[in-house]
């Protein structure tokens, strides 16, 4: 395996944990904040959340990239690299068109059909999530049963 391929597994792998942690405990919590200080809330957890998503979500997408760009050893690894870097490309558009809107509206204030929002279109991210593991489990060669 190397430095790409490394890249690209720890970057999912990693971004998979945090996405599921996010949906199933963090953002359901959010309702529980309450209203005086959401916006406070909703500005930190931004803020923080960067922090452990950016070194992860950037080193991933640059590997996928150059993984789909790349001759890989078989016509299926080059397919999968073109399939991860695809559903790589929808999450970054989930997280642009809906993610981000709804953390910067929540930011002014907790908002229910909002947060509604945020967490059942976050289920698109953490499906495509899951969906990238074997992938990228596969394009590091690690056996997928």
């Amino acid at each position: 395996m190397n430095i790409i391929t490394w890249a690209h597994l720890i970057g999912t792998l990693g971004m998979f944990g945090v996405i599921l942690f996010v949906q199933i405990v963090h953002y359901p919590l959010m309702a529980r904040v309450g209203e005086e200080r959401f916006g406070e809330y909703a500005r930190a957890h931004t803020d923080r959340t960067g922090f452990v998503v950016g070194p992860l979500m950037i080193p991933e997408f640059g590997a996928a990239l150059w993984l789909a760009l790349i001759p890989l050893a078989t016509p299926t690894l080059n397919l999968l690299a073109w399939i991860g870097l695809a559903l790589l490309i929808l999450i970054w558009a989930v997280t642009g068109l809906v993610s981000v809107p709804c953390h910067s509206r929540l930011m002014r204030g907790f908002d229910a059909g909002v947060h509604r929002r945020l967490v059942s279109s976050n289920w698109i991210r953490t499906a495509l999530w899951a969906i990238r593991v074997p992938i990228a489990l596969w394009l590091a060669g690690v056996p997928v049963p």
